[in-house]
């Protein structure tokens, strides 16, 4: 028995259109439409984080100053500092101020979001705070941990307003209004994110061949073995 090798090449050689197609580059997710992008213009929420930061030195420094113009509210002592006054009206103020600073400088979504909801939860503190405070206060009625507004009834009305709840009610608003306009992604939320940097992964090309079309034609052909017998 005899082993005889025979130089075959193949029977049907590639057409001109498969040999001449470039390679496909894999391309990055980058370069597709985003379907949520995270960056907004600045203007998004300068205006609702503008009004938050307004609201939350109203809220803080009112109790403060008030007595000096007779918006008083527990007490006619001016730049009376107690436990109360902190859980009460400074903390959720700067809250306010906090949050609105961050919305109103923020170009990232997910940052502007978190100014809207700390902001969010400041205004709901205003208007919960003095029914809550009877938890650690231990009394009802008017006479609690916020103690009780000084004036005409005319007067006491606009404190317990101007105070607390609708000071509060006003900056919810904001808030949620602030959330409402991140949530969206308009058109040009998109239109920045295409003219954005893009990091892409370097493209995967076919390996360098000597006609540069994927296919290497100085390659040896392929042998067959053929066993005969003589």
């Amino acid at each position: 028995m005899e082993r005889s090798t025979i130089d075959e090449r193949p029977r049907t050689a590639p057409s001109d259109d498969i040999r001449r197609r470039p390679p496909r580059p894999r391309t990055a997710r980058s370069d597709r439409a985003p379907r949520r992008t995270m960056r907004v213009p600045r203007s998004r929420g300068a205006v609702s984080g503008f009004l938050l930061v307004l609201l939350g030195i109203w809220g803080g420094l009112i109790p403060l100053v008030g007595p000096y113009f007779g918006y008083e509210f527990g007490s006619d002592q001016t730049w009376l500092v107690n436990w109360n006054r902190v859980w009460l009206d400074i903390l959720p103020g700067a809250a306010l101020v906090l949050g609105g600073l961050i919305l109103l400088g923020s170009a990232n979504r997910a940052r502007g979001a978190f100014g809207g909801w700390l902001a969010l939860a400041g205004g709901i503190w205003f208007v919960a705070g003095p029914t809550v405070s009877m938890l650690w206060d231990g009394t009802l009625g008017p006479a609690n941990a916020i103690g009780q507004p000084l004036g005409s009834n005319g007067g006491q009305v606009l404190e317990l307003l101007g105070y607390f709840y609708a000071l509060g009610a006003v900056a919810t608003a904001l808030a949620a209004f602030a959330l409402g306009r991140l949530a969206v992604v308009g058109v040009r939320d998109v239109e920045l994110a295409r003219d954005a940097p893009a990091y892409r992964r370097p493209a995967a090309t076919a390996p360098a061949t000597a006609d540069g079309d994927g296919i290497d034609e100085s390659a040896p052909p392929r042998r067959r073995r053929i066993f005969s017998r003589r």
